[in-house]
């Protein structure tokens, strides 16, 4: 009876501060999302005469947007142990950043780990799948110029040609230096059996704990925004390129996201913080983009490879717990990813004053003309 009644006091803390956190959400939704379009609105007359300018300011904002998205979880004990190579240090020159997709706590985790690297966050472009333009969220990532692809064969080679147009007219005019892309095109749960069956009949690695990657989207992406060389692979480009545009793409960021024991995380998690408080593991594999080919082939090939060594990464890191060591050293080094908490009060204090001041000033207006 006495157990009953200690599990009945749990499950209330749990509803209770699901309810709670729930609560806060939702009123820092309806405050912050409304105040960074308005912002936004305020301030058209600045983008007129000197974009740059208003791309920063909208840059900024967005950061603390995603901010916000990462304190949620971050509240409530989900933080990031990041492995492997050091992103920070290229955090100022061009990237496609691909990533294994298995939910989509995916996204709330590269919110969170992304945050302290520079201006990677101001300045990054999303790929991501068309019903999340349909979300809370939705609107901001709109505004800010992320790309939303739909999914399947039907759309395909429309979606592409929609891809480059968006690049061509958005990266570069917005200053986007970072662009992140789920390769797989689908969460791993939904698209394993797939992806299993395509492998054995093409005689391809069968992959568990990853799914093959697709290629459409990359291939645009590095044929897009990266200069292109006889060879076939990407590098520096020649003068009359460089005049056109900034030098391009410079780095493949490849980033590997693990669970403890393979248990993904979900938005809701994010939300209710039902979960006890978990350590998602970050692996991250810089090559330079003169080592990747940009032909239909070679590049299918290159991909397969990178989520063979996913599936090997993932594979070693839940029978053991850690990712292995890179090559030639004996033991792997990982650090926590931590974010400043006076930071994020002031980020939050920020959103609700200014959703208190756009309610007072709509208000105003409001009994002014009504």
């Amino acid at each position: 009876m006495a157990l009953r009644l200690e599990e009945a006091r749990k499950l209330g803390w749990i509803l209770l501060k699901a309810l709670m956190r729930f609560t806060f959400m939702f009123i820092n939704n309806c405050v912050a999302i409304p105040s960074y379009c308005l912002y936004l609105l305020l301030l058209q007359p600045l983008r007129v005469m000197d974009s740059r300018t208003f791309w920063y300011i909208e840059g900024v904002m967005f950061k603390w947007m995603l901010a916000m998205v990462a304190s949620w979880g971050w509240v409530a004990g989900y933080t990031v142990m990041e492995w492997g190579d050091d992103v920070k240090a290229i955090s100022e020159e061009e990237a496609v950043v691909i990533v294994n997709h298995q939910a989509t706590g995916d996204v709330c985790t590269l919110m969170m780990c992304l945050q302290d690297k520079g201006t990677v966050v101001r300045k990054m472009m999303w790929l991501m799948d068309h019903v999340f333009k349909y979300t809370n969220f939705g609107l901001v990532s709109l505004i800010h110029g992320d790309f939303f692809i739909r999914q399947g064969k039907a759309h395909r080679d429309k979606q592409l040609v929609y891809l480059k147009d968006h690049l061509d007219k958005f990266y570069y005019n917005r200053d986007r230096k970072w662009i992140v892309l789920f390769p797989e095109g689908g969460f791993l749960r939904k698209r394993r059996e797939t992806s299993q069956l395509f492998a054995k009949k093409n005689g391809l690695p069968h992959l568990t704990h990853v799914t093959l990657p697709r290629l459409g989207a990359t291939q645009v992406i590095l044929k897009t925004l990266g200069p292109q060389q006889e060879n076939g692979s990407l590098g520096m480009g020649d003068a009359s390129t460089i005049v056109t545009k900034p030098k391009g793409l410079q780095w493949v960021v490849d980033v590997t996201i693990a669970y403890p024991k393979a248990r993904p995380m979900d938005i809701q998690t994010w939300i209710f913080g039902y979960r006890p408080p978990t350590v998602t593991h970050v692996h991250y594999r810089i090559y330079p983009i003169r080592e990747v080919p940009v032909e239909t082939e070679p590049l299918t090939d290159w991909l397969y490879q990178r989520f063979v060594e996913k599936e090997e990464l993932l594979a070693h890191f839940y029978e053991t717990g850690a990712f292995p060591p890179p090559k030639g050293q004996k033991q792997a080094v990982s650090k926590e990813m931590t974010l400043d908490p006076v930071w994020l009060c002031v980020i939050q204090s920020l959103a609700f004053a200014s959703g208190y001041m756009w309610y007072n000033i709509l208000k105003y207006f409001y009994c002014c003309f009504f």
